[in-house]
């Protein structure tokens, strides 16, 4: 019996399934493209916030209107937010990253944006991300925020 317990662990251990450590980096690379792009948006650069966003013409934002193609969400960001004031401070809370894959996830969280009244106020709203890995790394291939 002794020799019997040590054996089925090993057999146990050995037909459990390993913990995803994918899905474990892959959170983390995410969660870091979303910290660049706080930063890049807090010093007013749209240019790098935007390279959180996969360069294709199937790049879709979904807001009060519907945007397809990298150049024209950046086109709707750089006419909305037109100067720092505009930008405000970004802060992104209740993240939750669910992967959907090796390749896809999805994230879900909320939005602040701190603003003077010059710059329209403060505003704050959800957002869904969809995010796809490629060889630039991961990607938001689709936004949809109110």
């Amino acid at each position: 019996m002794t020799r019997f317990v040590p054996g089925m662990l090993l057999i146990v251990l050995w037909l459990a399934p390993p913990k995803p450590v994918f899905a474990q980096d892959a959170e983390s690379a995410i969660r870091q493209v979303l910290a660049d792009q706080v930063s890049a948006w807090n010093r007013g650069d749209i240019d790098a916030f935007m390279q959180g966003y996969k360069d294709s013409p199937e790049t879709t934002f979904i807001g009060k209107t519907m945007r397809q193609g990298w150049q024209q969400v950046m086109d709707r960001y750089k006419a909305s937010y037109s100067t720092k004031d505009a930008m405000g401070a970004l802060e992104f809370s209740d993240l939750k990253v669910r992967m959907l894959g090796t390749d896809y996830a999805v994230v879900t969280g909320k939005y602040h944006l701190t603003r003077a009244a010059a710059g329209g106020g403060d505003a704050s709203g959800i957002f869904s991300l969809v995010w796809e890995k490629s060889a630039e790394g991961w990607r938001i291939i689709l936004d949809h925020t109110s």
